[in-house]
């Protein structure tokens, strides 16, 4: 007999505005299942991000089928897994694990829900020149997707500058040398005055982390921007680009799409993915059309 009960949680620092419960519980309940999601606050519990391996082995020791795993735990988590999926290991960063026989197993199901949310909301705009912020376990994702879409150079920028070097070195090694490169943000004045597009991989702009992630004034009409941002969907970055002109992509599809994958890996169900992108719109105001 099929299982019809699930436990699940999500691990971060500053989680409570995350939709993540009300989507797969509500995929759960159109299926028939008695489905819990939980947040594991790190703000809440007073701990730092280190303390992910203790929070997962207690999950695992407390019954819960999996747990996704957010910013700013995706890497830290993988020395505490038993094992990790191809494309977790390729990498480097882990949102979501499975227990599995007493073994928590990590995958990434970012990679893949970035690059079908792009290839839904922006898929004829140009990829020769595409500038990244962020390098964390967010970054690493949708390097890879956007490279796998077909950008032909991706340059991660990032504060951390051994974290974009070794992100960009990740990037080409995976996927040929000159692929990707790395700057400091010092230059993006330059980077983006030359680029087609941006992808936002930073917290900056979520519920918790308001404001812009570079000046405005780096924007420009020929520049199509993508949010990995979901909560707000309208972030002040998304705003300010649609008002000059460019092309967008919020963060609502790449969140509809990861959790359609993530159910699918905890449950062995099959999810609905359109109807998991129209509760975002219901729950967070409607995804946002490019423009």
């Amino acid at each position: 007999m099929a299982k019809d009960s699930f436990l699940v949680g999500l691990i971060g620092a500053g989680i409570g505005p995350s939709l993540s419960p009300a989507l797969h519980e509500r995929e759960a309940d159109r299926q028939g299942l008695r489905y819990l999601y939980r947040l594991i606050d790190i703000d809440v519990l007073g701990v730092p991000p280190e303390a992910v391996g203790d929070l997962v082995r207690s999950a695992r020791d407390l019954g819960f089928d999996g747990l996704n795993i957010t910013h700013p735990c995706k890497q830290l988590v993988i020395e505490h897994l038993d094992g990790l999926s191809a494309q977790a290991e390729a990498l480097g960063a882990v949102n979501t694990v499975v227990f599995e026989g007493g073994r928590a197993v990590g995958h990434n199901t970012d990679v893949t829900g970035f690059a079908a949310s792009f290839a839904r909301g922006l898929p004829d705009v140009p990829l020769e020149r595409v500038v990244q912020l962020g390098a964390g376990g967010a970054g690493a994702a949708v390097a890879h997707a956007t490279l796998t879409l077909g950008a032909e150079r991706v340059t991660v920028v990032d504060a951390l500058a051994d974290r974009a070097a070794a992100l960009a070195a990740s990037l080409d090694r995976h996927f040929g040398a000159g692929r990707a490169a790395h700057a400091t943000p010092d230059r993006l004045p330059q980077l983006l005055a030359d680029a087609d597009g941006i992808v936002h991989a930073t917290p900056t702009g979520m519920a918790a982390h308001p404001g812009l992630p570079f000046p405005a004034e780096l924007l420009h009409p020929g520049l199509w921007v993508a949010e990995v941002v979901y909560r707000p969907l309208e972030t002040e970055l998304l705003g300010t680009a649609r008002a000059i002109g460019c092309a967008t992509l919020d963060g609502g599809g790449m969140a509809a799409f990861q959790a359609a994958d993530a159910f699918r890996l905890f449950t062995g169900r099959e999810p609905d993915a359109a109807r998991m992108l129209a509760d975002i719109g219901e729950l967070a105001g409607a995804v946002s059309a490019p423009k």
